[in-house]
């Protein structure tokens, strides 16, 4: 089995960026992973005390499929996030300070329209990871199991559909679930997987239209007796990854 390809997703909900190399540190997402965040303005977050909420808190495709449409990047070097939106032209602005994050947000929330709840917020709050599980895990999908879900719908399935970090080539379909419990290494990082990825409605919406023309949950109900696909895994020994890297369990 090897890394097929990589991604981190910047800001919550939109699209991802793929990577050539990732550090991973112990107890923590992918570096710049769901480090962003358009929080609705009828959400709870607190920055001061930032506790997990559920995504439904957030701009989420869930909730508003039309943000597949919008680009998204983090340029590490400038420290600037990227926005484009079909109707709103280019955005270049710094989510580190309050006024960046005034313009990112309104940003935002002029193209979410009517589906903006109140006064949307964005934020930026050091080492916390938006990111749907309640603690800082890395989402892995075998690709043998998006192919097994595709021979059984007899439809393709764009893999972004189910926006994992680490896409796992040469593996057989839903090999991955055998994995809980069990540490996996990459070079010299260990990832102790813990958990099967539930999926949820963000399925549906096609990452290249920004359109809901599928149902993965009810097709993976349907022909497999289950909503899951992929797994979490929490980084426990340090080191770098990348595309092509071989995987091996270890337990």
């Amino acid at each position: 089995m090897q890394i097929e390809s990589l991604f981190r997703y910047p800001v919550k909900g939109l699209t991802p960026e793929t990577l050539d190399t990732a550090t991973l540190t112990p107890g923590r997402s992918i570096p710049w992973d769901r480090a962003f965040a358009l929080a609705q303005g009828d959400a709870k977050f607190d920055p001061a005390h930032p506790a997990w909420l559920a995504k439904t808190n957030f701009m989420c495709l869930m909730r508003d499929p039309g943000i597949a449409a919008i680009r998204a990047s983090f340029d590490e070097p400038t420290h600037k996030l990227n926005l484009w939106t079909p109707h709103g032209g280019a955005l270049v602005e710094s989510p580190f300070t309050i006024e960046g994050r005034a313009v990112i947000g309104q940003y935002l929330s002029d193209f979410l329209g009517d589906a903006a709840r109140g006064v949307p917020e964005f934020y930026y709050v050091p080492d916390h990871s938006f990111c749907d599980h309640q603690t800082q895990v890395i989402s892995l999908i075998g690709l043998g199991s998006i192919h097994a879900l595709e021979a059984a719908v007899g439809a393709p399935r764009h893999p972004l559909r189910f926006r994992a970090n680490l896409y796992i080539t040469d593996i057989e379909p839903w090999a991955e679930f055998n994995w809980i419990g069990k540490t996996l290494a990459i070079g010299t990082a260990r990832l102790l997987v813990t958990d099967r990825t539930i999926r949820c409605a963000a399925t549906m919406v096609n990452p290249e239209t920004a359109v809901r023309d599928a149902n993965p949950i009810r097709e993976l109900e349907q022909n497999f007796g289950h909503a899951d696909l992929g797994v979490f895994a929490e980084v426990t020994v340090p080191g770098s990854i990348q595309p092509g890297d071989m995987i091996s369990v270890l337990d």
